[in-house]
């Protein structure tokens, strides 16, 4: 019989988030499933790693069918790093990062810990998607995109992702029988307008709370964020090597 694959699972909102809860269970009908996900809320940590404090690593029992599966101290990326040197003994045939609840399209993939997750995974030659959901609520019905989730990783498994490339696939709040399908996209040029909010607390001691509006400022019709709000799931493929090969002939022609 031929093995089944190998699939670590993680994620930034902790390891009970119902969405990740979901992808585990579209992920056990797949192959072998190990998860290694923070006992705590990682939201918008990005890339981060933590270097100063000590990483503690709990087994833990929250879905019996599962043999390993951890809660980490760190980071999303803490918990790719730790899966692959320390828990499995050989490298996953897939990496999944998500759900995530709320969007990580456009530039919110920079933020994001669900992304960095798989993408410090695909930085150690292991293919990746992050999944999201454009639905913030820890309630949030997850249920609607399982059968997208099953057939884009199926997809991957059988075809392959693109050596040093990364999947970022984001799903429209919507019943499964309104979404229309799923459009490989560009990622939309868009920022957040941000200010913070000045506040005293009880004691006189000033902080500050990070506000922002979202502004997309892409018209294109072949972005992420045109597919969401036009019922498709949107698929970018990330690349992670972040030069800008387009512009090293016109710095070289500096007189530097």
């Amino acid at each position: 019989m031929m093995q089944k694959p190998l699939i670590l699972v993680t994620n930034d909102d902790g390891i009970t988030a119902p969405g990740m809860r979901a992808l585990i269970a579209v992920m056990k009908e797949i192959g072998d499933v190990v998860v290694v996900a923070p006992d705590s809320a990682q939201s918008g940590m990005g890339h981060a790693v933590t270097i100063n404090n000590t990483l503690t690593l709990e087994r833990v029992t929250i879905d019996s069918e599962i043999e390993k599966e951890y809660a980490c101290s760190g980071t999303p990326v803490d918990c790719v790093k730790i899966a692959l040197g320390q828990i499995l003994d050989r490298k996953p045939d897939l990496c999944v990062s998500g759900v995530n609840h709320g969007s990580n399209s456009s530039i919110n993939v920079i933020y994001s810990g669900t992304m960095s997750a798989a993408l410090e995974a695909g930085m150690s030659g292991i293919p990746a998607i992050g999944f999201s959901l454009l639905d913030f609520s820890w309630n949030a019905d997850f249920e609607q995109i399982k059968p997208f989730i099953k057939k884009i990783t199926l997809e991957a498994l059988k075809n392959g992702i693109p050596t040093d490339v990364v999947l970022n696939v984001n799903f429209p709040k919507l019943e499964t029988k309104d979404i229309k399908g799923v459009r490989v996209c560009r990622q939309a040029k868009a920022t957040w307008v941000e200010n913070f909010d000045k506040r005293v607390s009880p004691h006189g001691k000033e902080y500050y709370w990070l506000k922002g509006e979202f502004v997309n400022q892409d018209k294109g019709e072949d972005t992420d964020e045109w597919a969401l709000h036009n019922g498709y799931v949107s698929l970018v493929p990330v690349h992670f090597d972040m030069t800008a090969h387009q512009v090293i002939k016109r710095i070289n022609s500096w007189d530097l």
